[in-house]
This record gives C-alpha cells, structure tokens and sequence, in this order.
C-alpha cells in the first residue's frame, strides 16, 4: 500500500468525513472507493471507444431495430421538469 498526504478544503473534509460515516466505513476505505470509482469510469469510455471502433453501426442499427419502441416502467421514467 502507497500513502498520499493532500490538502483539503475543511468543508469537503466534513463532507468526506459525513459521508464516510454514513457509509459505515473508513475516510481512507472512503476516498479509495471515489478514487475507484473515478478510474474506472475513465477507463470504461476507453474501453467503449476502443470496443467501438472495431464494431459495424449497421449491424449495431439493425439489432437496435428489433427492439420494441415502448415506454419505459414507472420507476425508470425522469421526473418532470
């Protein structure tokens, strides 16, 4: 394991440290998980891309065809605006 020292602002301090406490976890257990979760949406638009580029839109279009033009569930449904 690697230590960091930063500097943060005292008011995203508390709110790390509520929000670390809500979660029922650690401020280090915390920050690792967000700094996870930040790597890893980076890494999957490359891996999209990347995906993508090797695919052929007709056929991705002509599957996309196939499925039924509904609306979607209640619960998945945006709030108005």
């Amino acid at each position: 394991m690697s230590t960091l020292s930063i500097q943060l602002p005292d008011s995203l301090y508390r709110s790390l440290q509520r929000l670390a406490e809500q979660d029922g976890i650690s401020l280090d257990q915390f920050i690792a998980l967000a700094v996870a979760e930040k790597i890893s949406a980076l890494t999957t638009e490359g891996y999209l891309q990347e995906r993508a580029s090797c695919g052929d839109r007709t056929k991705y279009e002509a599957v996309l065809a196939k499925v039924a033009d509904v609306e979607p569930e209640l619960h998945d449904q945006l709030p108005p605006a």
